[in-house]
């Protein structure tokens, strides 16, 4: 009984260390834009998408992410379908019908002979002259054939079947198509809205395209941490919503009161993909996610000291940050930071 208890002891220890890790690590201050507020959670509006989270990255495809870097210009390539190749036959060849033929010849004889008489097996009225049914060689050669017809047909179906079934197993792999052809991959509902949104923005704005939106996202997005760090938005206050603004300005204001800088540094940009593309109520959206590392920690203005991060450790995180604008030709402003779930 003792032991049990001890057991049990043991296993509700370790599950209350995990529940406190699990409730320590994700509150670990880091004061850069878009983590100080709310306790780094999310904050800013999305239209009506505000009250949905943002849809989580998935692994880069060619849709429904879009890359960082223009893809290598590829030749193009016919998609025309292959010609259609003739399912394999389930019928033998020359010797089996010539088998079967034979086979049918002589179940044909036999039949002549129990009808109209001339058994080879004397089971016949010999007096009379008259035929008293099969004999027992021809029950014997009857089985013989019988056995040897139901071998050939189970022959042919399984030849027939593996025929087939290396056919389809062709087609499916893409074995019976030519280099040349590719099958369309399916596309989801977030990739056609993405398309959608994008083609949407475009038709309004000719001079929009995603490689010139994705470096205005990098120099905004250096702008905004740079501003942060001097705990003054007002140098970027052109870069953001109202909303933003305020909320950006009011945390920065508090830090400033209680004495204490966030430096930012060595910050590298991996990665910004586009992941979402809408329009509503005449205004444009975009939402790109940013996949990031740099050193971010804060001290205190009086002593030098850190209070929280490291000057050493990096930290990598990743962000969605949605901005908006009126429809057509019109400067971007960030209207929502949302963290990574």
């Amino acid at each position: 009984m003792l032991k049990k208890e001890g057991r049990l002891a043991k296993y509700l220890t370790i599950l209350a260390l995990i529940m406190l890790l699990g409730w320590v690590l994700p509150s670990e201050a880091m004061a850069r834009a878009g983590r100080g507020l709310s306790g780094g959670g999310s904050f800013g509006s999305r239209g009506s998408r505000s009250a949905a989270p943002v849809r989580p990255y998935t692994p880069p495809s060619p849709s429904t992410v879009r890359p960082t870097t223009p893809p290598l210009s590829q030749p193009s390539r016919p998609t025309t379908p292959p010609p259609a190749m003739a399912t394999p036959s389930p019928t033998g060849g020359f010797w089996s019908s010539f088998g079967g033929g034979i086979l049918g010849g002589l179940a044909g004889g036999m039949l002549a002979r129990w009808l109209f008489g001339g058994s080879t097996t004397a089971l016949a009225d010999t007096k009379s002259g008259g035929y008293g049914g099969p004999g027992l060689l021809d029950l014997i050669l009857l089985a013989g054939i019988g056995l040897l017809v139901y071998y050939i047909i189970r022959k042919r179906r399984e030849e027939a079947a593996l025929a087939q079934g290396a056919y389809e197993s062709r087609a499916v792999t893409g074995g019976l198509q030519p280099p040349y052809y590719e099958q369309p991959s399916p596309v989801s509902e977030a990739e056609r809205d993405l398309e959608t949104g994008l083609a949407h923005i475009q038709q309004l704005d000719p001079f929009f395209t995603e490689d010139r939106f994705r470096d205005q996202v990098m120099d905004n997005f250096f702008k905004i941490q740079g501003a942060w760090a001097d705990r003054d938005m007002s140098s970027v206050k052109h870069l953001l919503t109202d909303e933003m603004f305020r909320l950006l300005q009011e945390d920065a204001a508090k830090m400033r009161a209680e004495g204490h800088i966030n430096r930012l540094e060595n910050i590298a940009v991996r990665e910004v993909n586009i992941t979402e593309a809408w329009q509503e109520a005449g205004q444009d959206f975009i939402t790109v996610r940013i996949y990031a590392n740099l050193l971010d920690y804060t001290i205190d203005e009086k002593t030098g000291e850190i209070v929280s991060g490291s000057k050493t450790e990096p930290v990598k995180f990743e962000e969605y940050w949605t901005f908006t604008r009126p429809v057509g030709n019109h400067p971007w402003v960030l209207t929502a930071i949302n963290q990574a779930e």
